[in-house]
């Protein structure tokens, strides 16, 4: 697995936070508290699928006070909708004693594991451009969509995704493959943070690589890696 843990009875957990970006003036980044909640979540519900997990329950951590906790569970849900999933049921807690001067929150989420496609027969692509900071809201349709993502997996199109985090897709593949030497070839920055997941890498199979341009779209490239 990435960074999820499995906590036992086939039960994954994963989680993502953000610091410093959302509706007060000191944030670095500012955006609707909705927009953040909607990335953290994503990333979460990113590595459940990497661990071959659904989602069944959903935790917010909010330490921006109390009049951000709807606009982040309405981001949340805005994701799981977008995906074309079930919204589980969502719950947390809210700092409410101390008043941070700059946003803070965080996502966890609690899924049931699935049985898992081989990845023989599989050739690795990138889907979507490592976005980060103001470019993520700049740049929204170079986003690997999680609603796309979802469907490819539904069809047996993509056998295993590994989301990209803020250290780029080269050590992701070293991570994915435990090779600390491993190299890549691939059109994009393999070293750019790909902030909230903006790419993901994906096992599609052989057969279907068609069928995946076809429906992925423009941002899905090939990835080669050399072990």
């Amino acid at each position: 697995m990435r960074n999820a843990i499995d906590i036992g009875n086939g039960f994954i957990v994963t989680t993502d936070n953000s610091g410093g970006i959302g509706e007060k003036l000191q944030d670095i980044v500012i955006v609707p508290d909705r927009i953040t909640a909607y990335f953290a979540a994503r990333v979460a519900l990113l590595e459940q699928w990497a661990s071959h997990a659904e989602p069944v329950s959903i935790l917010i951590h909010n330490f921006s006070g109390n009049a951000s906790w709807e606009s982040y569970v309405a981001g949340v849900t805005d994701l799981f909708h977008e995906a074309g999933l079930e919204v589980p049921p969502i719950n947390g807690s809210s700092e409410t004693n101390m008043e941070l001067v700059q946003s803070a929150m965080a996502v966890t989420i609690i899924g049931k594991k699935r049985a898992a496609l081989t990845q023989e027969n599989c050739a690795w692509f990138t889907y979507g451009t490592p976005l980060v900071g103001d470019e993520v809201r700049n740049r929204a349709d170079e986003i690997a969509s999680t609603r796309l993502i979802h469907e490819a997996m539904k069809s047996g199109i993509v056998h295993q995704i590994w989301p990209v985090g803020s250290k780029g897709i080269l050590q992701e593949v070293r991570l994915l493959t435990g090779m600390k030497e491993a190299r890549v070839e691939t059109i994009l920055d393999p070293m750019k943070s790909a902030g909230p997941s903006t790419v993901v890498l994906l096992a599609v199979e052989k057969m279907k690589i068609e069928e995946a341009e076809a429906l992925l779209g423009v941002h899905l490239n090939k990835l080669t890696i050399n072990t």
